[in-house]
């Protein structure tokens, strides 16, 4: 079989990547290609712009600079980190090294991350494992986060400064419309694209889903963990904007949530977000999380996709309930111990009376309380309210006018199942990205799971590929509908089981009937 080229020439001009050494033998990796002009100066808050070709061979040896986000969130190992700028629109191609007869499955990877950290750096996410056992084209997309991705100054636009909504939903299918011209070139089937993602990763799928601008750039979708109604309302974004700018203006700011003072003047918004560094405006984005948290909007983060009415017409439950989401198949699901690592790690879950504004009917409370009787319980009460429920009503949504697939992930190494951290959240990512048998998961595994490890491993890409290969998972994993819930238990090995779960999965939507009537 010949082997791929390493310089690849796109239509905005030619690439040179690298080959695999070591554990990555057997790949070809194309780092850093940019797949939009840099955001910034006059663009910041604009809608990602095409490329501009260069001349001769660009070397692509190294990932592209990381999103504007707190250094710490940028490690690549002990002591290094990816450089942080606006400048950081690039996506990385990772393929076998052998050239195929016809071309492979392309699976197209959104990280996760609350939407305010991230980037394709994180070890966790390097492709090459991936190709190499499955025979598929990896694409990995950076795209921006916290205020600079997500919040939406539109209102204060004016014929001299234009503002755009949904800039990180934008960057997303810029980088989609990047695979659709270019990815054939390197051996890539533009008609079997599937997108995948984790965290705030797996809900930008479900919103990429209801997303009319999406539509066509691909074939198949898989969301693991996400939080569906991680979004933000038109009018809180308008909240969390007016907020921003004057804290920008005055950083020793304390205001609630009320908007009692005069608007401000669009020329002095453009010039305020314009004249302030990228290290101003990070420091700002964290006081609004404080804003935010303090003034308990019903949106508890201000940096996530903001449903205007035209690009993001509707939330994306609400989307998938009224029939309008795109009808690709779907992979859908949670991990059993979700919230672990947001109690021993990173307290951002809303906690339990956040997730039950709203609800009026005593019965119903008298069965959360019965469901969740302890302190402990809370932890898996937030993350119920945050990842599980929605995606139960999604998944159900959805599956009536297209094929989903939904899992619940129970696998944990050992070290995991002793600490009690369990099948937390992202766990799974290390059997997706098969990163068990890298430096940074082999300690993991070699703690008496290594070869349960290697089976989960198999287990998951598998069935992932085998998804972005032909639309179905497996010939064992039944669909998902209201009628009987099969759910495919992915663990080692793997089952199904009918309605896991069950009456925490009623009594959530309960609540969602309480909440939207």
């Amino acid at each position: 079989m010949a082997g791929m080229e390493t310089v690849i020439q796109t239509h905005d001009g030619a690439v040179e990547g690298k080959r695999g050494r070591l554990g990555r033998r057997g790949t070809v990796a194309w780092l850093g290609i940019p797949f939009a002009e840099p955001p910034v100066r006059q663009y910041r808050w604009r809608a990602p712009r095409p490329v501009i070709p260069w001349p001769g061979v660009r070397e692509c040896f190294d990932y592209g600079n990381a999103p504007i986000q707190e250094k710490l969130f940028t490690a690549r190992g002990a002591g290094t980190f990816q450089p942080r700028s606006e400048d950081c629109l690039t996506l990385n191609v990772f393929a076998p090294s052998t050239t195929s007869v016809t071309p492979r499955p392309v699976m197209v990877y959104f990280y996760g991350g609350a939407y305010i950290l991230g980037g394709t750096s994180t070890p966790i996410y390097d492709g090459s494992y991936l190709a190499r056992s499955r025979d598929v084209i990896v694409v990995t997309v950076n795209y921006r986060v916290g205020p600079l991705g997500f919040l939406d100054f539109s209102d204060y636009s004016t014929p001299e400064r234009q503002f755009d909504s949904n800039l990180a939903l934008r960057d997303m299918i810029a980088g989609l419309e990047w695979v659709q011209r270019n990815i054939a070139e390197f051996g890539g089937d533009r008609d079997r694209v599937t997108i995948f993602g984790e965290s705030a990763g797996g809900a930008a799928i479900l919103t990429l889903l209801s997303t009319p601008a999406a539509e066509g750039l691909f074939a198949r979708a898989i969301s693991q963990s996400p939080a569906p109604d991680l979004v933000v309302t038109k009018e809180n974004a308008q909240i969390f904007a007016d907020e921003f700018v004057r804290l920008l203006k005055d950083p020793t700011r304390r205001k609630g949530a009320e908007r009692d003072e005069p608007p401000l003047d669009p020329a002095e918004v453009a010039r305020v977000v314009g004249d302030a560094t990228a290290a101003e405006l990070l420091a700002t984005g964290n006081k609004l999380l404080g804003f935010t948290r303090a003034a308990k909007l019903s949106d508890p983060i201000p940096f996530a996709p903001v449903v205007d009415g035209d690009f993001l017409p509707l939330r994306p439950v609400d989307a998938a309930r009224a029939g309008q989401t795109l009808p690709v198949p779907l992979i859908i699901g949670n991990n059993k111990d979700e919230g672990e690592l947001f109690a021993r790690f990173w307290d951002i879950l809303p906690d339990s009376t956040q997730a039950l504004i709203g609800v009026d009917d005593p019965e119903v409370f008298e069965q959360l309380e019965r469901l969740y009787p302890g302190k402990r319980d809370h932890v898996r009460l937030a993350a119920d309210a945050t990842f599980q429920a929605p995606t139960t009503l999604f998944a159900a949504y959805h599956g009536a006018h297209a094929p989903t697939y939904v899992y619940r992930y129970d696998y944990a190494p050992k070290v995991l199942e002793a600490s009690g951290i369990g099948a937390t959240h992202a766990t799974e990512l290390f059997a997706v990205f098969g990163i068990y048998r890298d430096p940074i998961g082999a300690g993991l595994a070699a703690a008496g799971s290594w070869g349960a490890t290697k089976r989960i491993t198999a287990t998951m890409q598998s069935r992932w590929s085998w998804f972005a290969r032909t639309g179905t998972p497996s010939p064992d994993w039944p669909e998902y509908t209201v009628d009987d819930r099969r759910v495919m238990i992915l663990d080692d090995p793997p089952r199904v089981e009918r309605d896991p779960d069950g009456e925490r999965r009623a009594a959530w939507e309960r609540v969602h009937r309480e909440v939207t009537g």
